[in-house]
């Protein structure tokens, strides 16, 4: 055959000798017979879409996941003004060079992550299982194909591509950072302004991203019940540990759960502040987040970058920091102050040793302390040597 795919259905038996079988999101499930479209190529299309959903939901995988590689397929679509089964590996290229080249070009790593969802969609699409192939074929008189291969798509051979704006912060631009915060509660409060219950919220949750290394949606997602005792530290009493639940999942799998060891007792304080005299009045006891909104919801990742973002600018700071800068300051501070790399790493719950090196930036005055105990060393064991 011309063009050949891994199974052309006829009836109920391929011509590969392959039996259909109902898969989550295979093409008879989702494409209605004996209908006649007035758009038939928008209506594949977003059968597939509805397909490609499904399929992935009976993966178990979230809807934060899903979403939005959805959305980036209709903006490749848009982009390429072609279906998939008209897609070409220029269409990639062209869809890649566009992202890299525009004024407010993305990192590397972004448009890797673009690149992903696309290959994605199409190895569903491809894949003899589902039938779309010969849906296609039949309707068309094409099919999808593959369009994303080893040569032209970004290739992940470095080790770090973050931002040069996820720098750890000094210690004191975080302290300024903290006090900026601070002087907003309080601004507030001597103004009778309804707004500061939401402000002190924020500085809380500011200095918890912090004393606790935690990502945007780890403190997002927190409850109140995520606070615990820990046996090893009595004296910071319900505030010993932090549960976190929704860690950065590995590929395909669920969010990693870790517990992070309390370090920072000033912290505990703050949070039980918060906890005491202002989270109460959001009227929401009922309620499992840690982190309210006026309208009894939980705080969105989108309100931590806008806050994180009004405090740096206020502060005069470097416009690509983010609130992810706190989590590296963690790890830095952490390792300035001599705690063990395994248990940092821990903390952070990062796999590999490596990842957590990454996130140190450690201070020139360490550096030089490091260096001058180390040269104190060696020259107190070579003039030993000598004697």
């Amino acid at each position: 055959m011309k063009d050949s795919f891994i199974n052309v259905w006829c009836g109920e038996v391929g011509l590969s000798g392959q039996r259909r079988v109902d898969l989550a999101g295979a093409a008879h499930l989702v494409l209605v017979d004996g209908v006649r479209h007035l758009q038939p190529e928008e209506a594949v299309f977003e059968a597939m879409l509805s397909g490609w959903e499904t399929q992935q939901r009976s993966r178990r995988l979230a809807a934060a996941t899903i979403e939005p590689r959805l959305r980036l397929v209709r903006r490749f679509v848009g982009f390429a003004d072609a279906y998939p089964w008209r897609w070409t590996p220029a269409d990639l290229e062209e869809w890649s060079v566009s992202l890299l080249s525009a004024p407010e070009s993305v990192a590397y790593s972004t448009v890797r992550t673009y690149q992903q969802a696309v290959a994605m969609f199409c190895d569903y699409l491809v894949d003899g299982r589902y039938g779309w192939a010969p849906a296609c074929e039949e309707r068309f008189g094409t099919h999808p194909v593959q369009i994303c291969h080893e040569w032209n798509t970004v290739a992940h051979t470095a080790e770090f591509e973050g931002r040069p704006g996820n720098r750890p912060l000094t210690r004191d631009e975080l302290q300024a950072l903290f006090d900026h915060a601070d002087e907003q509660v309080a601004r507030a409060g001597e103004l009778g302004r309804k707004g500061w219950v939401a402000t002190f919220r924020d500085a809380a949750l500011l200095k918890v991203i912090y004393a606790w290394g935690l990502r945007r949606q780890e403190a997002a997602r927190l409850d109140v019940a995520d606070f615990g005792a820990n046996p090893a530290a009595p004296e910071l009493g319900g505030f010993g540990v932090c549960t976190v639940r929704w860690g950065k999942a590995s590929k395909g799998g669920p969010p990693r759960r870790r517990d992070v060891c309390t370090v920072m007792p000033w912290a505990a304080e703050a949070l039980a502040e918060y906890l005491g005299e202002v989270r109460p009045r959001y009227g929401c006891d009922d309620h499992p987040a840690l982190w309210l909104t006026e309208r009894g919801g939980r705080v969105s990742l989108s309100h931590i970058n806008e806050r994180f973002a009004a405090y740096r600018d206020a502060l005069g700071l470097p416009a690509e920091l983010g609130p992810h800068c706190l989590r590296h300051s963690y790890v830095t501070h952490l390792v300035e102050d001599g705690f063990d790399p395994l248990f940092v790493q821990q903390q952070v719950g990062h796999a590999w040793a490596s990842t957590t090196a990454l996130y140190t930036g450690v201070s020139t005055d360490f550096k030089n302390r490091a260096l001058r105990a180390a040269l104190d060393r060696a020259f107190t064991l070579d003039e030993g040597r000598q004697r």
